[in-house]
């Protein structure tokens, strides 16, 4: 929890959980105000949790959403009524406290002058650049500049995809004006979470603080981005600040759907259901998988595309091996119902995995797509291909959700038409903005979404963005790359590697490592090799065997 004092009287934070309720009442808060409205994230607490655990701990609770980008005269005169009304001192917060500073700020407007309100905000840790065309409108009068900062390259979303163009930018240009947006204080290494899911590492080892693994050289900008303006390349973020580049690149992930299937996000957590694509759920997958000595265990497939298309057959398998070690597989009914028309959608790799399958007894169900669940009646339902829908009972559920492009990409000029950034697959530019990338989980290249695919992403936006710099044509290629290192039992992995034909592309020498077969050597990459490879190569430059494909080499710019 980061409580940031603004006043005597006020103050602003981060997404704040209900477990942060009693430290809040503790420090002296009385009233608890929530800027943001539910579903902005997948892993955000909804504002009902909240306000039941600030009742409990003898709180105010106000809901006032503000979504990004409007901050409308009736969200101002609201929040000032809440600071007239209620108890305080008061805390409010969003997803990174600069709403909550900003509508506190133009609240004040009447009471205070604008560079007592920018001496605050600015003391307190908020960069409300943004903030000075309103206070404009509300005092009548210039308060300063509104040009925006305009960088070399700006980077959106600071995860994988976007730390590793950075870092490879940098490493082959220092000096470079670069900046990474993003909210998010912390970081999670997220391929890990299946070894969380098992009992095979601790959920701490996942996560790094976002400061502490941005590449030197890159300007870190807190916030997220609430629309896009290609036309005179700016983007403005939810606060209201601007941004220009020369070259922008876009790697902002992909939304977790919890949403789109009905009864889903209330029982998560709860009544036996659970999701390794949560990294604080993994934990609970564990604890089910280990106390089950009998019963349904359930697991589905979402419709492609999703992150790591072998997820779901990750926490399948390492938790029928758990029940086999443990004596108990035989009284276990297993059954996984995928969206798809077979088990694993990679010719070369289902051999491998239709036989783990069939090992332990697992019953597949294709062409079901989960479309409900019933947590207290631990029952869910699923759509066949013909549109009928029939139900499985469970003692344990395995959600893989639905996934989907982020509201602010699907709603703005970067998106094709199902919502993805529009990028030539090869080049990963944009196909209508010359000066515009996308690389990971939120673009339209038709790859497997997994971050090894960014692992050899990054340097093909990176080289490509730098000729975009100097002038040139576009040397670097990428070609489908991508990686699903598949659990198959403890100790065992199919490393599935594959390109967008789905033909084989192994990193190392077959003699080495056979993908197609299970392997202990592929085990050890994953367990030991994979976590320092993320952290210490990609986010540092380091390109092991991630080189870019050249379709020529470029000169270099004096």
């Amino acid at each position: 929890m980061e409580i940031r004092p603004i006043s005597p009287s006020f103050a602003a934070a981060p997404q704040i959980g209900p477990e942060d309720v009693p430290g809040i009442a503790a420090a002296g808060y009385k009233t608890i105000v929530c800027n943001r409205p539910d579903g902005e994230a997948d892993n955000q607490p909804r504002a009902a949790q909240i306000a039941e655990a600030a009742r409990a701990a003898g709180l105010e609770y106000r809901f006032l959403p503000i979504r990004p980008g409007r901050m409308t005269p009736e969200a101002v005169a609201r929040f000032d009524e809440v600071l007239k009304t209620c108890k305080g001192p008061i805390l409010a917060y969003c997803r990174t406290g600069n709403r909550s500073s900003s509508v506190w700020a133009l609240a004040r407007a009447r009471l205070l002058s604008p560079q007592a309100i920018l001496a605050a905000t600015a003391q307190a840790g908020y960069d409300l650049e943004g903030l000075k065309p309103l206070l404009d409108e509300a005092f009548g009068a210039p308060v300063g500049s509104t040009d925006p900062v305009r960088y070399d390259v700006l980077v959106i979303g600071g995860g994988a995809g976007g730390i590793a163009a950075a870092a490879s930018l940098l490493k082959r240009r220092q000096g470079l004006k670069l900046a990474i947006v993003e909210p998010s204080e912390y970081h999670h290494y997220q391929p890990g979470w299946t070894l969380v899911g098992a009992g095979l590492l601790d959920r701490a080892d996942t996560v790094r603080r976002t400061a502490d693994i941005l590449p030197k050289g890159a300007k870190w900008i807190r916030g997220a981005v609430a629309s896009f303006d290609p036309d005179t390349s700016e983007v403005t973020l939810e606060d209201g600040a601007r941004f220009g580049y020369r070259v922008l690149l876009v790697a902002p992930g992909l939304k977790l759907d919890w949403d789109a299937v009905p009864g889903l996000r209330e029982t998560l957590g709860e009544h036996g259901v659970t999701s390794n694509y949560r990294g604080e759920l993994a934990p609970y997958t564990r604890d089910l998988v280990r106390g089950m000595r009998s019963g349904r265990a359930l697991f589905n497939a979402p419709p492609l595309p999703y992150k790591c298309p072998a997820a779901p057959h990750k926490a399948l398998f390492m938790s029928a091996d758990t029940w086999r070690r443990a004596g108990v597989l035989d009284e276990i009914d297993i059954t996984f119902c995928t969206a798809a028309e077979r088990f694993f959608h990679v010719p070369a790799f289902a051999p491998a995995l239709d036989g783990y399958a069939r090992r332990y007894g697992v019953n597949i169900a294709c062409g079901h797509t989960l479309v409900a669940v019933d947590g207290p009646a631990r029952r869910a339902t699923f759509q066949t291909g013909d549109g009928a829908q029939v139900e499985h009972p469970f003692d344990m559920l395995h959600v893989s959700p639905p996934q989907a492009p982020l509201d602010v990409v699907a709603g703005s000029p970067l998106a094709d038409a199902q919502g993805w950034v529009d990028v030539d697959p090869g080049t990963l530019r944009h196909t209508r903005f010359d000066n515009i990338f996308g690389l990971g989980d939120g673009c339209s290249t038709p790859n497997a979404k997994t971050a090894a695919a960014v692992r050899k992403q990054a340097p093909v936006a990176a080289v490509n963005a730098l000729a975009t710099l100097d002038g040139t044509a576009l040397p670097a290629r990428y070609d489908g790359y991508g990686s699903c290192p598949v659990t198959v039992e403890r100790g065992k992995v199919v490393l599935a590697e594959f390109g967008y034909d789905g033909a084989p592309l192994p990193s190392l020498p077959t003699w080495l490592i056979d993908g197609t077969r299970p392997s202990h050597l592929a085990w050890m990459l994953k367990e030991r090799l994979f976590p320092p490879i993320y952290w210490q190569g990609m986010f540092k430059g380091r390109e092991y065997l991630a080189g870019p494909q050249m379709t020529f080499r470029p000169v270099a710019q004096d």
